[in-house]
């Protein structure tokens, strides 16, 4: 395979202490800037990491609540909602200004990602959220959501993201975290999972049906148990396949 090119993203400065390790080897990050996680001390350590390595920076805000990690839906208005959001990146901003950085994109975290892909209300919140920067910052989405349809509508730039190390359902949607096969804990499953979405753009769900699924950036979750080996191995294995990560 020649001229293929995709982005590996993966979600950091949750307190996992990975950080050092993933750099190397991902094209972008999306730092936790307090809703779930995060504070401007490990948002300054992580900024400083992704410099080094020359990763793109996004912001992955979310519901604020740190007791549940951000993956428990919370009941918010609008306004409150995107008051939270905005507080959320204009922190990783301060800190992009100290470090002379910029926000390359955003990428919800956890319930809210889940949420703003089914919801046009959230969704709608989120939009607003970006039209409030004058900066031409990208917004990650899953592909055929409610949020990436908003996006394009308001000209909002966009990269569709799937999932490496997680399992889809038939519609589309995540398996819930809740079940014992929402994550994939196979290295030689994860690649194929990559790879046939790559380039079949189809992803194998847990009915054993295929579906469409266009995404030019992958993620892999900071806090799975193999993240490194994972992220290292998928990166070794597209290279030999011809697909450049940047």
């Amino acid at each position: 395979m020649q001229n293929i090119t995709i982005d590996i993203n993966v979600d950091v400065g949750e307190g996992i202490g990975n950080e050092t390790l993933l750099m190397p080897h991902i094209s972008s990050c999306n730092i936790a800037c307090g809703g779930h996680a995060g504070n401007l001390e490990t948002m300054r350590y992580v900024v400083k990491l992704a410099k080094q390595y020359q990763v793109k920076i996004g912001a992955h805000p979310s519901f604020p609540d740190k007791d549940n990690f951000g993956r428990i839906p919370m009941q918010l208005t609008s306004v409150a909602l995107y008051t939270s959001l905005k507080d959320q990146i204009n922190d990783l901003m301060i800190v992009l200004k100290e470090e002379q950085a910029r926000l390359n994109h955003i990428k919800l975290h956890g319930a809210l990602y889940n949420i703003a892909a089914v919801d046009t209300k959230i969704a709608g919140v989120i939009i607003e959220v970006m039209k409030s920067f004058i900066l031409p910052i990208k917004l990650y989405v899953p592909y055929h959501s409610a949020i990436e349809t908003l996006a394009i509508n308001n000209n909002i730039p966009i990269m569709r993201e799937a999932f490496a190390d997680r399992n889809y359902n038939g519609d589309g949607s995540l398996v819930s975290r809740t079940k014992n096969n929402a994550i994939i804990d196979d290295v030689n499953e994860m690649f194929e999972h990559v790879y046939r979405m790559i380039i079949s753009r189809k992803v194998k769900t847990i009915t054993g049906t295929e579906i469409d699924m266009l995404a030019n950036t992958f993620c892999i979750h900071g806090d799975h148990s193999q993240a490194v080996f994972f992220v290292k191995y998928l990166v070794a294995q597209l290279a030999e396949k011809g697909i450049e990560i940047r």
